[in-house]
């Protein structure tokens, strides 16, 4: 072993000791090195009334700008993809959602011209609500807030791109 694996080693013994396994998640420059390093795989909620209307949430941040997005959220080592689901249901949507067992599409999102964030391989789940949506979170068309919900009958024009692949689900 070289004197740079030795480097290498210590520096990675003490990032693992730096993680608390019981966190909510990593540090974000942690995290966002991972990103860097390999793809993300992530659920998606593809959440639809008997309608088949799909809701969906605002968001604006500086990796996708402002834009509507289907719910969804990063797996965490050793988590099933079923537990995500819930989480993310609860986190962003304020509810609980049944769901098919297996995705209806495995989706792989390359963006070459960003440094952090930028592969993700998503398997997007069809779900239906198991509760009643907070009306307090609904969306306000003056005022558009990060984490607002609305149901749209079709795939609004402002999805954000790394999502274009779902506007088929989208009546």
């Amino acid at each position: 072993m070289t004197a740079a694996d030795d480097k290498l080693t210590t520096f990675i013994r003490a990032v693992e000791a730096h993680i608390d396994a019981n966190a909510e998640g990593w540090p974000e420059e942690l995290f966002l090195f991972v990103s860097r390093i390999t793809p993300l795989i992530n659920v998606d909620l593809l959440v639809q009334d008997d309608e088949r209307r799909t809701l969906l949430t605002w968001r604006s941040d500086r990796f996708h700008g402002p834009g509507w997005h289907v719910p969804g959220g990063i797996i965490r080592f050793r988590e099933p993809a079923a537990d995500r689901i819930q989480i993310v249901a609860q986190r962003e949507l304020g509810i609980a959602v049944a769901f098919d067992a297996s995705p209806i599409l495995v989706h792989e999102s390359i963006e070459t011209h960003r440094r952090d964030r930028g592969h993700f391989i998503s398997l997007l789940f069809r779900c239906r609500p198991a509760g009643e949506l907070d009306p307090r979170r609904k969306y306000v068309p003056d005022a558009p807030q990060p984490g607002q919900w609305a149901w749209h009958a079709r795939c609004p024009e402002n999805l954000i791109p790394e999502q274009a692949a779902y506007a088929a689900f989208m009546r």
